[in-house]
């Protein structure tokens, strides 16, 4: 028989949709399957519009077939089937799709969708095969047609016997190379994988023959390969059943079954949306931070799924970088895809989805910081970090958003509390929102700094992430309430403290410009503190640059050695210490400078600052103890 050419503008068209509008060679079977669920959906519309027809549902299936001998795969379907003209038109000519051409010809709009739309998915065969047949009857015809190609030399349609209507695509696989194994595509747990990863929740039964391994009858450890028939798709999606059906383990058991985590989800979020643009999701908030979160190999994203058959593992664009935490799957009929179904378009219904996504995260995160606080702490200890970046990040456009979430660990409830919860509790007078920042809630409980602001019974909050104060930078203020760091210059409080403060800078003017010429550099001033109640020093911080984010910028790999935070030292004149200061600048120049040295040490020790010269301050103690 005569070979036919394929009628496509060109070869170079096949050659293109075999080598490069697929990225991954599996997609082929997600692609054959698909057709093969179109057939039987065009003999279900068929029944509803004839009624001598009945469509029995269990007749109706998807057969793989495996045979290692001849290297052959086989996807059967029990659908609709082709004539000969339909197979010379529908496969001779690429990209014409006749599932999209049934569909709207006979005006379908039950939202039974048929999941071809391109009519090139059935040339991904040619991804591995050498040869691909396609044998098939026609329902209600009496002649069956066989159909093949070996690619772009073209194909040729013979007639052929076959029992039962229906369709039978099967492919003769290619030889392996060196870069690729397509005996892959021989292995039942390989062709089980793949069809439980992009065809799970095709509407229609995907029967194998399973061979596993079982105990000999009346053996204890002898053991034989044991074939039977299996259905290996779930069929129904648990996203498109109600949720009033639905028990927590059968999310849990859903969490688990696609690998989301080894965890259990805190919460779970089921989203049906019927309108500009339908969907189906179900989301899950984990209770334990991946292994890999903060590092480059994460990929966040849900799975995207068009009408129960998964295009995307992970497309990232459904999720905000500072929700990347969040498990699940998408599934829409909606959406505008590629010619591959592998990519998505960015369009108007992926924004809209995203958004929607965005706003039913946002509130069940709090409703689970109202409902189940210990729980909500629990899920802030994991990923409350990224709720930060994405405060921070995009210049604070997010802040409406997240700064409700936030928690810091608070001084005076000796627990995590909101940014709400601290408002709340302010006393009429103070002006602001304290904090102070360090390692560890033990290391801020014993700053200094604290002193005045607790002495006055103000609530502080503890910032022990490095990404803390930049948060709080950006953030500005929370209910017109400034932040302000217990270590800033000027406090906002003192009032005796402060007119104390003055006079003693002007009693001790020469001592402290004495003082701050022996340091240089190494600090903007040295002046009496307004702040300081049983410690002899402390330093304080003048600008925008902190001393907690001169330490935080230094230990970036892209540190910049002369970022610099504007330091201050602070000396307690009512400390003991200080009547030694005095009586070293009234007697022995030598001894200022030493004390100037050692109290310059200890405040940066006590700021967790490394000591510049770690020699000359021990030396310096041992004179002291001399």
């Amino acid at each position: 028989m005569a070979k036919k050419q394929f009628k496509a503008e060109s070869k170079r068209l096949l050659d293109l949709l075999i080598n490069s509008v697929y990225t991954h060679r599996e997609i082929f079977l997600r692609e054959l399957i698909s057709n093969a669920s179109d057939a039987i959906d065009k003999l279900y519309y068929k029944t509803l519009t004839d009624e001598s027809l009945h469509f029995d549902k269990d007749n109706y299936f998807i057969k793989i077939t495996i045979d290692k001998e001849n290297r052959t795969l086989t996807v059967s379907d029990t659908g609709i089937g082709m004539t000969k003209e339909e197979l010379d038109d529908n496969l001779g000519v690429i990209a014409k799709s006749g599932s999209m051409l049934f569909k709207n010809e006979n005006e379908l709009t039950d939202g039974h969708e048929i999941i071809g739309q391109f009519g090139v998915g059935f040339y991904s065969a040619f991804m591995v095969a050498e040869t691909v047949t396609v044998i098939s009857k026609a329902f209600g015809s009496d002649e069956a047609f066989k159909w093949e190609s070996k690619g772009v030399e073209g194909y040729t349609i013979k007639p052929y016997e076959k029992d039962s209507f229906g369709t039978d695509v099967i492919i003769k696989l290619k030889e392996n190379t060196e870069n690729e194994n397509f005996d892959d595509y021989l292995e039942q747990y390989r062709i089980r994988s793949i069809i439980k990863k992009y065809s799970d929740f095709i509407r229609y039964p995907i029967k194998m023959d399973i061979t596993e391994k079982k105990l000999k009858e009346g053996s204890e450890s002898e053991y034989e390969d044991y074939t039977e028939e299996q259905t290996v798709n779930s069929m129904v999606p648990i996203w498109r059943k109600n949720k009033n059906e639905l028990t927590r383990d059968d999310y849990e058991n859903f969490y688990a079954e696609k690998h989301y985590g080894f965890d259990k989800p805190i919460r779970h979020i089921h989203v049906s949306v019927e309108g500009v643009v339908s969907y189906n999701a179900i989301l899950f908030i984990p209770e334990k931070i991946p292994y890999d979160f903060y590092s480059k190999e994460y990929e966040k994203g849900l799975e995207l799924y068009s009408n129960g058959v998964m295009i995307m593992q992970k497309c990232a664009e459904l999720l905000p970088d500072y929700f990347s935490f969040v498990k699940g799957m998408v599934d829409s009929e909606d959406l505008s895809l590629n010619i591959s179904r592998e990519m998505l378009q960015h369009d108007r219904q992926l924004n809209l989805i995203a958004k929607n996504i965005k706003t039913k995260i946002k509130n069940e995160l709090d409703n689970l910081l109202k409902e189940e606080r210990d729980k909500y702490e629990e899920f802030y200890n994991s990923f409350g970090r990224q709720l930060k970046y994405g405060l921070y990040s995009e210049f604070g456009r997010n802040k409406d958003l997240l700064q409700d979430l936030l928690l810091f660990y608070s001084s005076t409830e000796k627990k995590m509390v909101t940014l709400a919860e601290y408002v709340s509790r302010m006393p009429e007078e103070q002006k602001y929102i304290y904090y102070a920042t360090g390692e560890s809630v033990e290391r801020i409980e014993k700053l200094p700094q604290t002193e005045l602001v607790a002495d006055k019974g103000y609530e502080i909050l503890y910032f022990t992430d490095d990404i803390d104060e930049f948060v709080i930078k950006m953030l500005a203020t929370y209910k017109d309430k400034e932040f302000k760091s217990v270590a800033s210059g000027d406090l906002g409080i003192e009032t005796e403290e402060k007119d104390a403060g003055d006079t003693e800078n002007q009693k001790n003017e020469e001592l402290f410009a004495r003082m701050k010429e022996i340091l240089a550099d190494k600090v903007s001033d040295v002046r009496a503190s307004k702040r300081l109640k049983n410690h002899p020093v402390c330093l304080s911080s003048e600008g925008e640059l902190s001393i907690e984010m001169e330490k935080i910028l230094k230990s970036l790999p892209t540190a910049n050695e002369h970022v610099k935070a504007n330091k201050v030292l602070e000396i307690n004149t009512g400390h003991e210490v200080f009547a030694s200061l005095k009586e070293a600048y009234e007697k022995d120049e030598e001894k200022l400078e030493l004390f100037t040295d050692l109290l310059y040490n200890q405040a940066l020790l006590i700021e967790g600052l490394p000591v510049h010269d770690p020699v000359d301050f021990t030396n310096n103690i041992c004179k002291i103890m001399k």
